[in-house]
């Protein structure tokens, strides 16, 4: 059997003021795309890429050999989190799948990956359009599988086209090589006769931040298990918590529930509508307390062990620039000792560094720079500890195997903290970044990063304590901080809400 597959990905930040440019997704792709639509990955550079690697793709490559499944990769593009596509850009690689679809000739199957949070200047619901594209192109009866993420702001018209979506279940997402693996499955499933899928989808009035998403605490362990406990069931093939995305400022933004049966629908609407009674019933323990910086900072100071902070607010793996200067403000203010800042992108400062030379001094404007949303540029003389081309291998469970390039990276030491500054943004999530700048994090007293859930998949077990922080942000997690202009009314916490659906 014959299956093509692609990834066409962005996670989109409303509030961010930086939009995201064909040249991002070109810099994401295995292969960068010259601009003429003869690369931009392609299955050898896709294979070379992700082959072996705990990934969607390498769950893809992995599950249909194991489905007997003749998988070709057509392209592959997973832009780092910003601001709104640029519809020139959505549409050129729109064209390009759809183009190379065709190209390609007749498939017994399609196997997309897609995020489920990207929007464009046009679209507020990209995967919507284009899932809609393709199965217009490749007809009402080729099967057509689809895996999102858990943070999918999840649509009536995504769910439509595709046979069926899966989402990954955890978050952090240490499972996307599983449910690459459960894409193809399913999807050998129906073209060997095994699964003729009958799909339900509930949205439910209720937006979430992602502090409270993760599945490693409550309520989302506790209602991933019952998830886990309704796909047990007999006819049950799938069932996926889209958990949603809140900085995007769009009418579907929030939580969902998809559910696919073996052909009863009966069985798949029952059985959605027991999930999402689930998950409501348990809706007013998603409120996040977020922590005063000086209060997690004397923490640190005083007790043994590991401290992490979480800057969540400036988090790129939501669409934060990165470069907020706001903790390292308040740690060099309390001249912290034993603390490590990742990660400030700044390719100025990076250079000027590299500039000036391991051993020496140098002089910058840090940070900052991107917006004034996330804290003034602070003036530093800092010691040169480290250059480096930003290149490591992923160790952690959720890209293990998968080459990070962060561009020019440079160790800069301000009184007692390092600050890890590179030139491209990436989410610091796995500790393998700062082992890689010669930094152990088990060795240091607190450690600052640029994430909101993502890190625990390696810092959940060596930390002590983590505190969820208090600062400004275009992905703070705080209701109050955004003013929503197309958001679906009336949605909870936000308003009062008396759901029928949950009865």
């Amino acid at each position: 059997m014959r299956v093509l597959s692609a990834c066409i990905a962005h996670e989109t930040n409303t509030f961010s003021a930086v939009p995201t440019t064909l040249a991002d997704f070109r810099h994401a792709s295995p292969q960068p795309d010259p601009g003429d639509g003869t690369s931009f990955g392609g299955d050898a550079a896709i294979r070379q890429a992700f082959a072996g690697t705990h990934s969607m793709a390498g769950g893809f490559l992995d599950g249909a050999n194991e489905q007997g499944l003749d998988l070709e990769m057509l392209l592959w593009t997973f832009a780092t989190p910003g601001g709104i596509v640029l519809q020139e850009a959505y549409e050129y690689l729109r064209d390009l799948l759809l183009r190379r679809l065709r190209q390609a000739g007749p498939a017994d199957g399609i196997l997309l990956h897609l995020h489920g949070a990207m929007v464009s200047e046009e679209h507020e619901d990209v995967e919507g359009d284009l899932l809609t594209a393709v199965r217009q192109q490749i007809g009402p009866r080729t099967p057509l599988v689809v895996t999102t993420d858990l943070h999918a702001n999840m649509t009536a018209a995504m769910a439509t086209p595709a046979d069926t979506i899966v989402g990954y279940d955890e978050y952090p997402h240490n499972d996307m090589y599983e449910r690459g693996v459960e894409g193809a499955r399913l999807l050998g499933d129906m073209l060997a006769g095994r699964l003729s899928p009958a799909m339900a989808y509930r949205q439910l009035p209720l937006i979430t931040m992602p502090p409270k998403q993760c599945t490693i605490i409550e309520p989302m362990r506790s209602l991933l298990a019952f998830a886990h406990e309704l796909e047990a069931r007999p006819g049950i093939a799938n069932v996926t918590l889209a958990m949603g995305f809140p900085f995007a400022d769009i009418h579907d933004a929030g939580v969902s529930v998809l559910v696919t049966a073996d052909s009863d629908r009966a069985l798949a609407e029952a059985t959605a509508d027991e999930m999402a009674a689930a998950i409501w019933a348990r809706r007013d323990d998603f409120t996040v307390r977020l922590t005063p910086v000086p209060e997690a900072i004397e923490y640190a100071r005083t007790h043994e062990g590991l401290t992490v902070l979480a800057d969540g607010s400036d988090n790129p793996g939501g669409g934060g620039p990165c470069d907020g200067t706001v903790v390292l403000q308040h740690l060099i203010e309390a001249d912290m000792q034993d603390a490590v800042v990742a990660i400030i992108v700044d390719p100025d400062s990076a250079e000027r560094a590299a500039q000036a030379g391991v051993g020496n001094n140098v002089s910058l404007m840090l940070g900052g720079k991107t917006d004034d949303r996330h804290g003034a540029p602070v003036p530093v003389t800092a010691y040169v500890r480290l250059i480096s081309d930003g290149t490591f291998v992923e160790q952690g469970p959720m890209g293990r195997g998968v080459t990070a390039q962060l561009g020019r990276t440079a160790v800069l030491v301000v009184g007692g903290v390092e600050v890890v500054v590179t030139e491209r943004r990436m989410q610091p999530l796995d500790a393998e970044l700062l082992r890689s700048v010669g930094i152990e994090p088990t060795r240091r007293r607190l450690v600052a990063l640029k994430s909101a859930v993502h890190f625990r998949s390696t810092y959940q077990d060596l930390a002590a304590r983590i505190f969820d922080l208090d600062t400004p942000g275009v992905h703070r997690p705080d209701f109050a901080a955004y003013e929503y202009r197309r958001l679906r009314r009336p949605l909870y916490p936000l308003d009062d809400v008396s759901w029928p659906g949950a009865s």
